[in-house]
């Protein structure tokens, strides 16, 4: 059952409240959903940790788990959803978000290389940010919309044959 599998990754909310830097969430850490292990909570935050570990911002996990108490999702499977996209695979990853939204927009693509620098940023996305961003937000909301269909079916079909066993060794 999924439950089980999510439960030895899950962290103890007591754990976490009492760590330096979530004082100033802690009267907001007390909600079940944050960190429940629930169907209506795991998917969701799946996705969205999904969506934006393909966006081109810095420290993805710090805005999913923002986004995940802004929704009331499960915020540890929204934060660690984001390490997807890890240094091995921004570059590919970019690369193929750039040449999809050049293609949309009808830009002729460019040179393109990736630096994790601020002269990267100041030189060369500014030039390339529009196809970028398209490309990123196209592959993301694919991404997290395979992403949401996948797991609540695989949660679904884990549920229901965990009760089909469990009637079958009924009788």
């Amino acid at each position: 059952m999924p439950r089980r599998f999510f439960r030895k990754f899950g962290f103890k909310r007591h754990e976490v409240s009492r760590k330096w830097f979530m004082s100033p969430f802690q009267h907001l850490l007390h909600d079940q959903r944050l960190w429940g292990i629930r169907r209506k909570t795991i998917v969701p935050a799946f996705s969205l940790g999904l969506f934006i570990a393909f966006l081109p911002v810095p420290i993805h996990f710090v805005l999913a788990a923002l986004a995940a108490l802004a929704l009331r999702i499960n915020i540890p499977v929204a934060t660690l959803t984001t390490f997807v996209v890890n240094p091995l695979t921004v570059g590919p990853l970019f690369y193929s978000a750039y040449r999809l939204g050049a293609f949309l927009l009808s830009i002729e693509p460019g040179p393109f290389s990736v630096e994790l620098s601020i002269d990267w940023v100041t030189t060369v996305f500014t030039s390339i940010w529009q196809p970028l961003l398209l490309g990123c937000l196209l592959i993301g909301s694919t991404a997290a919309l395979i992403g949401y269909v996948t797991l609540d079916a695989l949660w679904r079909y884990s549920v229901h044959d965990y009760k089909t066993k469990k009637r079958n060794q009924r009788s």
